[in-house]
């Protein structure tokens, strides 16, 4: 990539206001009360009596999802400005999406693994994400040799408490109690609750870009090869670890997919609604990176599900 190419991406300024903020916040509790109208109390109880596999998506999502991606980063060298490389650590250092636990039950993966790993890894982003960002980004920009340094990085206690108890915790429990005592009502709003908010989700992420639409269409290739090559490696970190550790086939489908999608939502939230990066570098490609994997892992999800289908079919069939 060119450094004029470089230049227009961190030049790209995204902008999102309060009111859209708060719409991607409402769509992405949907899409957890959705998934949580399949879900019932039991569940939990059972995934916790063998830990392996839930200590397992930890260590890929925590540890090594960040770690690998900082390796990434440095090998892909000028190819990428310094600004997009930082963006993919910042998504690596997020907590895994809630959307990921729409796409495991489409995966026919472990649910109930995946409901609780989103909860963890959410719960655990007030310490991991900071460190995780503050320790790799300055590891890459210091391997980089880029005259920059970076930003503490704290997420507000308050962000956290809505993240978990609002985003997560509300949904769930609701999503949960319409199961159990509405089993007829949950069966029949289960589909169409997901699907809109897969749309809608899209809709708002591709929103926030029409104010840089030229800009944007001139390096989109470079941005889609990017995240392409950085969520296929999330993904492949998963299942590999999965297969190496021999857990069952449904829990490797729950830690490719829990891995390959990201909260890229609170990564938006970071870079736009709090005051972070105020006197940063221009930091277009730290937005780019961020808002693109909010569209990219839902398609990855995506597709990733109808492999595991379609190889369920053809052992079915």
């Amino acid at each position: 990539m060119s450094p004029e190419t470089a230049a227009i991406i961190d030049k790209i300024d995204v902008t999102l206001n309060a009111g859209g903020m708060n719409t991607i916040n409402i769509v992405l509790a949907f899409v957890m009360f959705g998934v949580a109208l399949g879900i019932k109390p039991h569940i939990f109880i059972e995934v916790f009596k063998k830990p392996k596999s839930v200590l397992l998506g930890m260590l890929c999502q925590l540890v090594l999802l960040p770690a690998f991606t900082f390796l990434l980063a440095v090998l892909m060298g000028n190819w990428i400005s310094p600004m997009m490389g930082l963006g993919m650590i910042l998504v690596a250092s997020c907590p895994g999406g809630n959307i990921s636990n729409f796409m495991s039950s489409l995966s026919k993966a472990n649910i109930e693994l995946s409901v609780s790993l989103t909860a963890i890894s959410t719960a655990l982003a007030v310490l991991m994400t900071p460190a995780n960002f503050f320790l790799w980004g300055n590891l890459y920009l210091h391997t980089a040799n880029v005259a920059a340094e970076v930003p503490t990085l704290v997420i507000p206690l308050w962000d956290v408490f809505k993240t978990i108890f609002i985003l997560l915790g509300i949904p769930l429990t609701l999503g949960i109690l319409c199961s159990h005592f509405l089993p007829k009502v949950a069966d029949k709003l289960k589909k169409p609750f997901q699907w809109i908010s897969i749309v809608f989700f899209i809709a708002m992420v591709v929103l926030s870009f029409t104010g840089n639409i030229d800009a944007f269409l001139k390096c989109v290739k470079y941005i889609f090869v990017v995240v392409f090559i950085h969520n296929l490696l999330a993904l492949c970190i998963g299942f590999g670890m999965g297969t190496a550790f021999k857990v069952p086939f449904r829990d490797r489908r729950t830690l490719t997919i829990e891995t390959g999608i990201q909260n890229s939502g609170l990564g938006l939230v970071l870079l736009l609604g709090t005051s972070i990066f105020t006197g940063f570098p221009p930091h277009g490609g730290m937005l780019v990176i961020t808002a693109w994997w909010g569209i990219w892992h839902i398609i990855s999800g995506l597709t990733v599900s109808s492999i595991f289908n379609i190889r369920d079919k053809r052992l079915n069939g």
